[in-house]
């Protein structure tokens, strides 16, 4: 029996936990797949994130428009999955009703620090490095136990972000063939 569309797939994590990775490397190696990440698009939202986030974070408040066009074409493709690189997992009501199967890739907050300054920071003065990380001590933090709080939770899957890739990858290739 034909499927209607393909398993979409939101891979989601904090800022640095490894959602574009995971979700290449599984675009790779699954089967008939496509992906999408959610940082080539541009989404009107709140302006101020961190207000935003002291307002209670809700997802809803994004206008995912171009996202969810894309995914509503894809998932009309003769495809077996759709993966979709996207923080906010099955909490956002837009996106939600498109989503089969939420991960969570769960790093920790040092770690993922640590990835985020060497992925953007590495061609920039060190002076850069010092104002990201004051900025993420004295209010970027929160962000990231919103997301831990909120998105973690509201997950099908969770992931050790610690593991190699080859082992997360095949922990999500075995946790979706038992939920077939």
């Amino acid at each position: 029996m034909k499927k209607e569309h393909p398993l979409t797939i939101a891979i989601a994590a904090i800022s640095g936990g490894g959602k574009t990775t995971i979700t290449k490397q599984l675009n790779r190696t699954l089967p008939n797949s496509k992906s999408l990440l959610f940082d080539d698009y541009d989404f009107k939202g709140p302006d101020d994130f961190i207000k935003w986030i002291e307002n209670g974070g809700h997802p809803d408040e994004w206008d995912l428009s171009p996202l969810i066009r894309d995914i509503k074409a894809i998932r009309m493709e003769a495809l077996d999955y759709l993966i979709l690189d996207f923080p906010f997992a099955h909490l956002h009501s837009q996106a939600n009703e498109f989503i089969d199967y939420a991960i969570f890739i769960d790093t920790p907050l040092d770690m993922a620090m640590a990835r985020r300054l060497i992925r953007d920071y590495s061609n920039h003065p060190s002076e850069n490095v010092f104002v990201e990380l004051d900025f993420y001590i004295n209010k970027g933090r929160r962000a990231y136990l919103h997301m831990l709080e909120t998105i973690k939770p509201n997950s099908d899957l969770i992931v050790d972000g610690m593991l190699p890739i080859n082992e997360i990858i095949n922990f999500i290739r075995e946790a979706l063939e038992k939920s077939d």
